[in-house]
């Protein structure tokens, strides 16, 4: 019953915070097939309300990154997929290639 900007507001805005400030972060999303991993992880551009968790945690830390001064930041991040034991790079150029 949340759209993904209170899943965001409520669950990974307190992480991605604890980011800008030095910390490691994960976000572990797990569940059945079809069960709206994807959805929540990605979302849809339009409303905005459905932006998902991954488009505004980047807003997020690079908006936080404008405002620092005196700071040099290094940002990684990856999208993984495992799925029957196989994992899989989904920001990778070949989302269909396993990883060993």
């Amino acid at each position: 019953e949340h759209n993904t900007e209170q899943i965001y507001n409520e669950i990974a805005y307190p992480l991605v915070e604890s980011v800008t400030e030095g910390y490691n972060g994960t976000i572990f999303a797990y569940g059945q097939t079809g069960s709206g991993k994807s959805f929540t992880m990605q979302g849809v551009v339009d409303p905005s309300t459905q932006k998902g968790i991954i488009p505004r945690a980047f807003e997020h830390i690079f908006e936080s990154i404008q405002c620092a001064e005196n700071a040099k930041f290094l940002v990684r991040a990856s999208y993984l997929e495992i799925y029957n034991e196989d994992i899989r790079d989904l920001l990778g150029p070949d989302t269909k290639q396993k990883l060993e």
